[in-house]
C-alpha cells in the first residue's frame, strides 16, 4: 500500500473532518433539541459531553500506545464503529441515563479518532518527516465547523435531531470506515509486535511537565472560546450581528494561519511558532479592551490564528523535541491534562463571565502568557543522560 503523503493527507483530513464534525461539534446545535425531547436542561448534555471529553483524555496514551505498536489503520477504523454506536444510541435515547451512555461511547470514539490519534498515525508512518503533513490534515479539518454545524443544522430542520445523528452515524461506516480501512497503511508485524509489547518507560521529567502545562493552557482557552466567544464579545459591546461575524471568522483565521505555518514557518524548529501562537489572543484581548467591542472581528482573527497554529504545534512540538520513538504513547500522555482542561473550560469561564464580564480575557490572556512563559523554558533537544 502507497504512503505518499497526499493521498494519506486527503483521507485523514476528510475522516478527521467527519470526526469532530460529529462528535465535538454537535452540541453547539443538538444540545437544546435532545434536551427539550428528554424533558431536562440542556446542562444534562453538555455534562455529558465533559465526561465524554474526560475518558477521551484518559484513554489517549493506551490510544497512542497502540498506534505505536500496530499503526493507525486498526484504531482509527475501530474509531468509526465506536462513533456509529455512539451516534446511533444517541439518536434513540429516551432519557438522561441512555444519552449519557451514548456520550460515553463517543468519548471512547474522540479518544481514538481525532487529532492525536491521527498525528500518532502520521509519526507511525513518515516518523521525523510527519511535520508537514500534520499541517496537511489540520488544513482539511480545520473546516470541520464549517461542514459541521450547517450540516447539523440543516439535519435538524429537514430530519430531526435523531435522525441527523443517525445519519451521522450512517457516514461513520459508509464514508470514515472504508477510507480508514484502505488508504491507511498496515504495519508488517503488527501481531508480532503487540504479542512482544513490554509497556515503554516514559520519564515524566522537566519537559513533559512544561508541554502537558503549555497545552492545558492553552485548550482551556480553546474550550472557553468554543463556547462563549459571541457572549464575551457582546459582554466587550459588540452588537450581536458583530459577535456573530465574528466567530464565523475564526474557521478562516485557522486555516490561513496554518497555510502560513506550511509556508514559511516550517523553516523554523515547531518551538517558534507555538510562541508566536501564544502571544495573538493576549494582543487581540488587548486591541479589544482598548478600542471596544467594534474590534470583535479584529479579535476573533488573532485569537483564530494562534489556535490554528497551537493545534499543529500540539502534534509537531513533540515530535521534533523527543523525535518518532514511542510518539504516539508520549502525545497520550501530553495530551491528557489538555483534554481534561478543555472539559472543565466551558462551565468555569461560564462562572467567571457571570463575575467578570468581558474582563474575562485577562484570564484568557494570562494563560496564553503563562503558555509562552514555559515555553522559554523548554529546550528544543532533551539532555543527553550520561550514565552515572
Amino acid at each position: 500500500m502507497s504512503t505518499r503523503p497526499l493521498p494519506i493527507i486527503i483521507a485523514l483530513g476528510t475522516t478527521q473532518t467527519l470526526a469532530w464534525a460529529s462528535s465535538y461539534y454537535l452540541p453547539a446545535i443538538l444540545a437544546d433539541p435532545i434536551s427539550r425531547d428528554l424533558g431536562v436542561s440542556s446542562n444534562w448534555i453538555f455534562a455529558a459531553f465533559s465526561a465524554a471529553l474526560v475518558l477521551s483524555a484518559l484513554l489517549g496514551p493506551r490510544v497512542g500506545r497502540q498506534i505505536d505498536l500496530v499503526g493507525g489503520r486498526p484504531v482509527l477504523s475501530m474509531s468509526n464503529v465506536v462513533f456509529a454506536a455512539g451516534l446511533t444510541l444517541l439518536g434513540f435515547s429516551t432519557s438522561v441515563p441512555v444519552m449519557a451512555i451514548a456520550w460515553l461511547l463517543l468519548g471512547i470514539g474522540m479518544g481514538a479518532g481525532l487529532y492525536d490519534a491521527a498525528f500518532a498515525a502520521l509519526g507511525r508512518i513518515y516518523g521525523n518527516e510527519a511535520r508537514r503533513s500534520i499541517t496537511g490534515i489540520t488544513l482539511l479539518a480545520g473546516f470541520a465547523s464549517t461542514v459541521g454545524w450547517p450540516l447539523s443544522a440543516w439535519g435538524l430542520e429537514t430530519i430531526g435531531w435523531r435522525n441527523t445523528c443517525f445519519a451521522w452515524a450512517a457516514a461513520h461506516i459508509l464514508i470514515g470506515l472504508p477510507i480508514n480501512l484502505l488508504m491507511l497503511p498496515s504495519v508488517q508485524g503488527a501481531k508480532a509486535a503487540v504479542a512482544n509489547a513490554v509497556k515503554p518507560h516514559i520519564a515524566i521529567d522537566r519537559t513533559m511537565i512544561l508541554l502537558a502545562f503549555v497545552f492545558a493552557a492553552a485548550w482551556t482557552v480553546t474550550g472557553a472560546m468554543a463556547a462563549h466567544l459571541p457572549r464575551i464579545m457582546e459582554a466587550a459591546g459588540a452588537t450581536t450581528a458583530q459577535a456573530v461575524f465574528a466567530g464565523a471568522l475564526l474557521g478562516p483565521a485557522q486555516v490561513a494561519a496554518r497555510i502560513f505555518e506550511a509556508s514559511f514557518l516550517s523553516r523554523f524548529h515547531p518551538l517558534v511558532s507555538t510562541k508566536l501562537a501564544c502571544v495573538t489572543n493576549p494582543i487581540g484581548a488587548a486591541i479589544l479592551g482598548l478600542v471596544g467591542g467594534g474590534t470583535a472581528s479584529v479579535f476573533a482573527i488573532f485569537y483564530g490564528a494562534g489556535n490554528g497554529i497551537l493545534t499543529i504545534a500540539r502534534g509537531t512540538l513533540p515530535l521534533a523535541i523527543f523525535g518518532p520513538q514511542n510518539y504516539g504513547y508520549r502525545l497520550g500522555i501530553i495530551g491528557a491534562p489538555a483534554r481534561m482542561a478543555q472539559a472543565a473550560a466551558p462551565l468555569l469561564f461560564s462562572l467567571l463571565i457571570d463575575i467578570m464580564g468581558s474582563r474575562v480575557l485577562i484570564v484568557s490572556s494570562a494563560l496564553s502568557l503563562a503558555a509562552l512563559l514555559a515555553l522559554f523554558l523548554v529546550r528544543s533537544h532533551p539532555p543527553i543522560k550520561t550514565p552515572s
